[in-house]
């Protein structure tokens, strides 16, 4: 779209705003939210501050999590009605670990032209200055508050190939990261907390190292932690019998997860391996 464009009638914009420092709002950006009929804000309170930083005046409706499915509906009837709507989240990317899928999905089902404007995201700034050499890695946004449940995940992680990058809060952050160094061992990480903002704070060091500097320290701004993978081990037998045995004894893998894994390296029926691995798995057992 050229600049001197206006806004298409019955269009949704999916809006990044700054994480931190307002400089990293970007000009197209600020351009739609000054030209749209409404800004749909999880904090009605917390966007107003950066529409009043920019000189915005455009109206305001709320859009936050318990509400998302109810709302939706509403702003998808005022889009078909030729309104077009911003939608925004208290900073960075809506729909990333914040409200939005659900009326991004909404829209696009009753035809709405959605329009997303790159920006900031919190996740995208703490891997660039994370230093990872890895082509790909894992990211699950917040882990499960739940101790059992959290956990149950990080154990699953654990032959993970990826670096791991959750989101967490500071009330929790040390928890979390006690589990990491129980279940998955001391390994590389790196944090990123207060992006971009004065407080900035990137630290990079083993999980026991970061858990130490949590654990004194008063945790202001929600953290992006990232987990290098452990030690990859070259599995090692001749045979299906051998090799389901040294998955067994030298990995946390579920007996499906092996099952499924060798049935495919191997070409074979995943009943057949599956058969075989209830077996070996037992004789552990006995």
């Amino acid at each position: 779209m050229l600049q001197n464009e206006q806004a298409p009638p019955g269009t949704l914009y999916i809006a990044a705003t700054p994480i931190g420092n307002l400089e990293d709002i970007t000009l197209r950006c600020l351009r739609i939210l000054g030209e749209v009929d409404l800004i749909a804000a999880e904090d009605t309170r917390h966007t107003r501050k950066l529409l009043t930083h920019f000189q915005i005046q455009t109206p305001l409706i709320s859009y936050y999590r318990e509400k998302e499915a109810q709302r939706s509906q509403q702003l998808v009837q005022r889009l078909l009605a030729g309104e077009s709507i911003a939608l925004v989240s208290d900073a960075g990317t809506p729909g990333i670990s914040d409200p939005g899928a659900v009326l991004v999905a909404e829209a696009r089902k009753a035809g709405v032209v959605v329009v997303p404007l790159p920006g900031a995201s919190a996740l995208t700034t703490a891997l660039s200055a994370a230093g990872l050499s890895h082509p790909s890695f894992l990211f699950l946004g917040f882990p499960p508050s739940k101790s059992s449940k959290r956990r149950s995940l990080l154990t699953s992680l654990c032959d993970a190939p990826w670096p791991i990058i959750f989101y967490e809060s500071p009330r929790r952050i040390q928890t979390l990261l006690s589990d990491i160094l129980q279940i998955m061992g001391d390994r590389q990480a790196f944090w990123g907390r207060e992006l971009t903002k004065a407080y900035e704070d990137l630290q990079a060091g083993t999980v026991s190292a970061l858990l130490e500097l949590a654990s004194g320290d008063k945790n202001r701004g929600e953290f992006v932690l990232v987990i290098e993978p452990g030690e990859i081990k070259e599995a090692d037998g001749d045979n299906l019998l051998e090799l389901l045995a040294w998955y067994r004894d030298n990995t946390s893998m579920s007996l499906k997860d092996v099952s499924r894994k060798l049935a495919s390296d191997l070409g074979l029926s995943r009943s057949q391996v599956y058969q075989e691995a209830l077996v070996v798995y037992q004789e552990e057992k006995d």
